[in-house]
This record gives structure tokens, C-alpha cells and sequence, in this order.
């Protein structure tokens, strides 16, 4: 289980590899994801707080990247925090994420990445419930419910 201090030594000293690599052109990203998709994943924007009703939605299940399916999310490390975010307290594997320094806005944050195609998908903090003490909060857009998983 992975805790602050694992996410930190990884902003810090580097992610663990991928199980694979997904790589496309500006423009074939593009033409794969809605507009708004788009603005997110691949120019690291944010959705509104509480414009998904993923946030509400607990059934068993796992989320995947919406730009390349790579599976992120269990649902059983889901939960509601109430930031109006889809909010997790760990990733399905230890490589699923990657993780970086974020000091944009006048704020030193850790935004997290699929780490097999880099889209962005949140930040990571560490005011989550035990054991791990961690709330991954992400944008819903950047994730689609896995069916049948």
C-alpha cells in the first residue's frame, strides 16, 4: 500500500516504469476524446467540482484512462470526500500512476499522470482516511467505468 512518503520519493526520484507505453500525436488526441476530454488529459486542465455524477457512484467495478484504457482505479479504494472530485485512496498498481511536482497557482501540489500515456488526471493529497492517508482526487472526465471488470 502505497503512503505519502511513497509518493513524495517518487515526485522526487522517478516513477516506476510502465507496463506499456501509449504515445499519439496532438492531433490524434484530438480526434479520440471529446473536446472537454481534450482540455483535461492532454492540457492538464480541470472540470468544475461537482459536474460529474461519477462522484456519487460507488458499484464494484474499475475505472480506466480514458484516453489509452490503461486500468488506474478500484472501486473499492473509492470514497466520498466531498470535494466534488472522484476521490480514491490508492491506485490499482503500484506503476498505474506517475507522479510529479506541481507548483503552478502559487501552490506546491503532486499531479498525477496515467503513466502509460501521461494524461493528466489530478493531484494526490495526503488528507485521505486510513490506512494510507491518501485522496487521490481526479477529474472524472479523465476516467471511464471499466464494464464487466
Amino acid at each position: 500500500m502505497l503512503n505519502w512518503l511513497n509518493v513524495l520519493r517518487f515526485a522526487n526520484n522517478g516513477n516506476p516504469a510502465p507496463d506499456q507505453r501509449v504515445e499519439k500525436s496532438e492531433a490524434e488526441w484530438k480526434n479520440l476524446l471529446s473536446e472537454e476530454a481534450f482540455r483535461i488529459t492532454r492540457l492538464k486542465g480541470t472540470e468544475r467540482a461537482f459536474s460529474s455524477e461519477m462522484c456519487s457512484l460507488f458499484e464494484p467495478g474499475v475505472y480506466a484512462c480514458v484516453c489509452c484504457d490503461s486500468l488506474l482505479f478500484d472501486s473499492a479504494e473509492k470514497y466520498e470526500s466531498g470535494t466534488g472530485w472522484p476521490s480514491f485512496t490508492q491506485a490499482i498498481r503500484e506503476n498505474a500512476i506517475s507522479y510529479h511536482k506541481d507548483r503552478g497557482f502559487g501552490m506546491y501540489r503532486i499531479e498525477t499522470l496515467c503513466n502509460t500515456c501521461d494524461a493528466h488526471l489530478g493531484h494526490v493529497f495526503q488528507d485521505g482516511p486510513q490506512p494510507s492517508g491518501l485522496r487521490y482526487c481526479i477529474n472524472a472526465l479523465a476516467l471511464k467505468k471499466v464494464e464487466g471488470k
